[in-house]
């Protein structure tokens, strides 16, 4: 599957290595400012929500919306994805989708651009602060975006990205505070912007990298995404990966219906109890039972 020669070597993009340095830099005196009690509570709580809203975006919206089509959304719940995940600053939906396409048709391969098979860290975050294997480019070429390039909200933030982004993820979430209750400008942006940005990054990329090292695969043993119930806890629901693997299509990105370790299926289920999600997929549990008798471990547990 893959096509990579055995001369390939990193090539490491260090403009990426000095904003990560300096991104973490900031997030880490955030940290201080919590620690050492500067910063007001009003702040703090503030953040969180901006923190869960930015969850949604990338769990809800950009994964099983978007990336995995596994529900439909009407527009006002399509804008609403769109801003949250737009706080996120993760890349587009467009370039985040396909990416997360190109992973899933060629996981853990040269193709994939956070190929687990290279190491923790470079499946957490490495992949960023190199450049990207030849395979991922071709292989990518072979991703269906049609869906993506026909949806006016997608095409819409991806036209404006480069405006949006950074606004909505570090100059709104540090003036609220700032305009609002005259919190010091910078422990907001160190508070709100920096650290609970860092904090969703480094909770996605577990995503890449713990969930494809460590846990159980009850539904096919002969891969490595696995099912992680810490990994789950940290982001809303998308650790149960041995599942999500097996059965991408399902909205719940799990088996069972419960909301523990889950919380973006209980965010998928409310908006369509009010109307705005339809058409979500899952998998029969008889399709379940045969694939764990076919290439599953027999541990059904992750709740």
């Amino acid at each position: 599957m893959s096509s990579s020669k055995p001369d390939y070597k990193f090539a490491i993009v260090w403009r990426n290595v000095f904003v990560f340095l300096l991104y973490h830099y900031v997030a880490l005196q955030g940290v201080y400012y919590i620690l050492s009690l500067t910063v007001q509570w009003r702040t703090l709580l503030w953040g969180y929500i901006i923190l869960l809203c930015n969850a949604q975006g990338i769990t809800s919206g950009v994964h099983r919306l978007w990336a995995h089509r596994s529900y439909k959304a009407k527009l006002p719940l399509k804008i609403l994805l769109c801003v949250f995940q737009t706080i996120g600053f993760q890349n587009s939906i467009y370039e985040w989708a396909r990416d997360h396409r190109v992973h899933h048709k060629f996981t853990d391969t040269d193709a994939d651009p956070h190929n687990s098979t290279r190491g923790f860290f470079f499946s957490h975050m490495g992949w960023l602060l190199v450049r990207k294997h030849p395979d991922v480019f071709a292989k990518g070429k072979t991703v269906d975006m049609s869906d993506l390039e026909a949806d006016p909200v997608v095409r819409f933030q991806r036209k404006y990205y480069v405006l949006l982004a950074p606004t909505l993820c570090f100059v709104v979430p540090t003036v609220v505070p700032w305009y609002c209750w005259n919190e010091d400008a910078y422990v907001a942006f160190a508070v709100c912007g920096m650290l609970r940005y860092l904090i969703s990054l480094h909770c996605t990329w577990l995503v890449n990298s713990a969930a494809h090292i460590w846990g159980t695969k009850p539904y096919n043993r002969y891969i490595r995404p696995s099912e992680n119930v810490w990994v789950s806890a940290l982001t809303q629901g998308e650790g149960w990966h041995n599942y999500h693997h097996t059965f991408p299509w399902d909205y719940k990105a799990a088996e069972l219906d419960s909301y523990s370790g889950n919380m973006s299926t209980a965010f998928i289920d409310f908006m369509a109890k009010i109307g705005l999600a339809y058409d979500l997929k899952t998998v029969p549990p008889a399709m379940v039972l045969t694939t764990i008798k076919r290439t599953g471990s027999g541990e059904r547990q992750h709740d």
